[in-house]
């Protein structure tokens, strides 16, 4: 679907969505960047309508094509402007390959398919933790070293309304929640040891795995 995707108004405001007014005018949905106030914002849930009906479905569309372009690995929909509680997710092999053996074995990281999680509720399993360097489409350029739980549940709707539930480990547990954290107005730097914060130029010169 085109990056450009144009959104019906009736069907924006028959859904209740909340958007920002310049990007309604636009019609275009791009990443906001921080500071935008709509990233602090508790994004409200979705009804099984509003999920199936044709903007949130649209919205959906638009998101996958935004993180493609990126690219990224998740993009929750804040990030686009609406505050609404919908993340989609993919991580592609072809990211995996450009990283060295050593991250892919640290990071426990395999590929993901795109999927997208609807009113997740995250829930940590087991006491095991694991600490890397992160970064966010919202904050461009920069990363830190960031702990998260190396294993959680989620408990969502999926595009149809279908509920799922979802247990990972890993770099996919990371990205879950990097991303639903989103939904709750946090972002990484929240979370992240700011004396680790760094350029991704510097990243690769100083801080890559097997540099």
């Amino acid at each position: 679907m085109p990056a450009g995707l144009r959104i019906p108004r009736t069907a924006i405001r028959d859904n209740g969505v909340r958007i920002h007014r310049a990007r309604l005018e636009r019609g275009v949905y791009e990443i906001v960047k921080a500071g935008d106030p709509v990233l602090r914002l508790a994004a409200r849930p979705l009804s099984s309508d509003e999920i199936q009906g044709e903007a949130i479905q649209q919205l959906i569309a638009a998101m996958a094509e935004r993180m493609r372009e990126a690219p990224g690995v998740g993009l929750a929909a804040p990030q686009v402007g609406v505050s609404v509680q919908l993340v989609v997710i993919e991580d592609r092999p072809e990211y995996i390959e450009r990283l060295n053996d050593a991250e892919r074995r640290e990071r426990e990281r395999e590929p993901v398919p795109l999927h997208v999680l609807i009113n997740p509720v995250l829930s940590v399993e087991g006491e095991k933790s694991a600490v890397f360097f992160e970064g966010c489409l919202s904050i461009p350029g920069y990363q830190g070293r960031v702990a998260r739980a190396r294993a959680v549940r989620v408990e969502a709707l999926d595009e149809r309304a279908t509920p799922l539930t979802i247990r990972a480990h890993g770099w996919y547990a990371r990205i879950l929640q990097h991303e639903i954290d989103h939904l709750n107005g946090i972002l990484c730097v929240d979370r992240m040891d700011l004396r680790t914060l760094t350029t991704l130029e510097n990243y690769d010169r100083y801080w890559r795995a097997g540099r």
